[in-house]
């Protein structure tokens, strides 16, 4: 009997999920030593490998540039010495995070007699959906391996060689510390089908979907996935900059926010300014941008300081650019500030600059976004610079996980009932 293309690819992925399950069953009881010896034999792997990894990802690139890849993204795909190193390391310090599972996050006894733990377990298995970085694949299986998840990769078609030489690090790592290597597995197609798949026919499989790309990636997985998804659609960050702001700290801040690198979710791309601080801060600021190679899209307010910005149309304030554009915005105030990103925000990451700590406990309490900022950047909206080692992805959600995800994040918890006999 002739089996057509998709039945192949839902065929394959089943039986991935069936090995997924019985592996996570096993890593959710794998001791922290056992974990933490697969995670640095893994990373002692990578870098053996990296001659085998350079060479894919040389195919990678090559295929990339001859089918037309921006140079963003071919720069998002490129691998060298360095980036492998970095790739190991950062396997590294994922093994040194404390075990997340098994610590009690509450304890208590009641009247009767039974005492109540809330105890933190890992969620199963993941399946994790990204594009072109293929250092995803280190990260992602890491993560998932200490956090005592399977995880299911499916990188983007561009980086399949990459990411498949990755993963064979990671399967030694797994092997040398008594681990299923079914514990990291991936897709083995390019092929879209399998996309659907995962979202849609893997329910008795999969228990959480984390997507991590562009815009079109994670708006069809919030659409099509019939599993919880983690993730967040856009991050459409603000700063603002109130009266009581030092200018010189304003500056660097919001050059920072915008122009460290334009192309992640963390990036500003609006900046509001406090109308009883515009006379000084308003001018200074937008020539910074400017002179640093950014375009401006103002008000009129913003367009009356500098002849060289441009106007704001209703949909910049919407706008991610993920580039070298900013939208600016004179408002009233804190509560001016906290009005327009509840409209335009994406609830990702804000930031406000402020001398004044009562205006900035009041700006951190009204926004409601996943990360709020006082007198930082917002491109320190990540799970490394927080002290989680490394994130899968940033969530914009209200339910389970919210901002960095990282080991923590991974996973859930049960209660733990402990009783003498007690019935009810």
């Amino acid at each position: 009997m002739n089996v057509r293309p998709h039945q192949e690819i839902e065929i394959t992925l089943r039986s991935m999920g069936e090995r997924a399950r019985a592996a996570s069953r096993v890593l959710a009881h794998a001791s922290p030593a056992q974990k933490n010896r697969a995670l640095h034999a893994a990373a002692a792997a990578i870098r053996a490998s990296e001659a085998e990894i350079l060479a894919a990802n040389a195919r990678d690139m090559a295929a990339a540039g001859a089918a037309g890849l921006s140079a963003a993204m071919l720069d998002r795909l490129q691998l060298d010495p360095g980036r492998v190193q970095a790739m190991a390391a950062g396997i590294e310090v994922i093994a040194a995070l404390p075990d997340p599972v098994g610590a009690v996050l509450a304890e208590w006894t009641r009247p009767n007699g039974l005492r109540i733990q809330r105890v933190r377990v890992p969620l199963g298995v993941i399946g994790i959906i990204y594009e072109s970085r293929p250092n995803v694949t280190a990260d992602a299986g890491a993560l998932c391996l200490k956090s005592g998840n399977a995880v299911i990769l499916r990188g983007g078609s561009e980086s399949l060689a990459s990411s498949r030489a990755i993963l064979a690090s990671l399967a030694r790592g797994l092997t040398e510390a008594g681990l299923p290597a079914d514990c990291i597995q991936m897709v083995p197609t390019a092929d879209r089908a399998a996309v659907g798949v995962m979202l849609a026919g893997m329910r008795e499989f999969i228990d959480v979907i984390v997507p991590r790309g562009g815009k079109s990636l994670v708006a069809r997985v919030q659409q099509e996935a019939r599993v919880p998804v983690i993730g967040h659609l856009e991050g459409n960050c603000h700063v603002f900059v109130q009266r009581d702001a030092d200018l010189d700290m304003a500056r660097r801040i919001v050059l920072n926010a915008k122009l460290r690198r334009t192309g992640i979710c963390g990036a500003a791309e609006t900046l509001l300014v406090d109308r009883a601080g515009a006379p000084r801060l308003l001018a200074p600021l937008v020539q910074s941008l400017l002179e640093a190679g950014c375009e401006v899209r103002g008000d009129p307010a913003t367009q009356a300081a500098d002849a060289r910005v441009k106007p704001a149309t209703e949909q910049d304030w919407y706008t991610e650019y993920l580039d070298a554009i900013i939208a600016v915005k004179v408002v009233e105030g804190v509560d001016g500030a906290v009005a327009h990103i509840e409209r335009y925000g994406s609830h990702h990451t804000e930031a406000i600059v402020t001398a004044d700590p009562a205006v900035a406990e009041r700006f951190l309490s009204a926004v409601d976004s996943a990360i709020v900022l006082h007198n930082a950047s917002t491109q320190f909206a990540d799970g490394g610079e927080f002290g989680m080692g490394a994130e899968i992805g940033i969530s914009t959600d209200k339910f389970h996980a919210r901002g960095p995800v990282g080991v923590e994040q991974l996973c859930s918890y049960q209660y733990r009932v402990h009783g003498a006999g007690q019935v009810r």
